[in-house]
């Protein structure tokens, strides 16, 4: 069974969920606002407030990047893949898959930096983090029912699917 989620109006669990979650874009919808990345690195800034995060914080790495191509435009982030090659090809350990949920999370404490997770990655979503010698990605907000990328979206360009 599969259920779908387009934004975070519709969904009232909380974030437990019993199978692993993914995030599909809809290129048909998407028309490129950046909003999914803005909304991400609100999220994941100190302060969790948009004026703060853009103006006095330092800016955190948005993970998902919206690529273009003329009319063509979706937004990009981890998959996290059934069978990673992220977590295989890293040397350290920090690349793991959880158990429970099946999500790719990455240990910063663990990362060193030897970008093998990066060259291994099929989707080019994996990417140096500016301020340390680590790797980033798409954590899913953990802290979230619906990631802020899914919620934010004014077009349900990105769908979450429990798998």
């Amino acid at each position: 069974m599969r259920s779908t989620v387009s934004n975070g109006a519709d969904f009232a669990r909380t974030r437990v969920f019993k199978k692993m979650i993914r995030i599909y874009p809809r290129e048909d919808v998407c028309i490129g606002c950046r909003l999914c990345e803005i909304h991400c690195i609100v999220q994941h800034s100190k302060s969790r407030n948009i004026i703060k995060a853009f103006k006095s914080e330092r800016r955190p790495r948005k993970r998902v990047e919206v690529e273009e191509e003329g009319h063509v435009s979706f937004a990009l982030q981890c998959r996290h893949c059934e069978e990673a090659p992220c977590v295989t090809a890293c040397l350290s350990g920090a690349m793991s898959k959880d158990p429970k949920t099946g999500a790719v999370n990455n240990d910063p404490e663990r990362c060193i930096g030897c970008w093998t997770c990066i060259l291994v990655c099929p989707y080019g979503a994996i990417h140096r983090v500016e301020d340390g010698h680590v790797a980033g990605k798409c954590d899913l907000c953990p802290d979230r029912e619906v990631p802020a990328c899914v919620a934010n979206c004014p077009n349900e360009a990105l769908v979450m699917e429990e798998v």
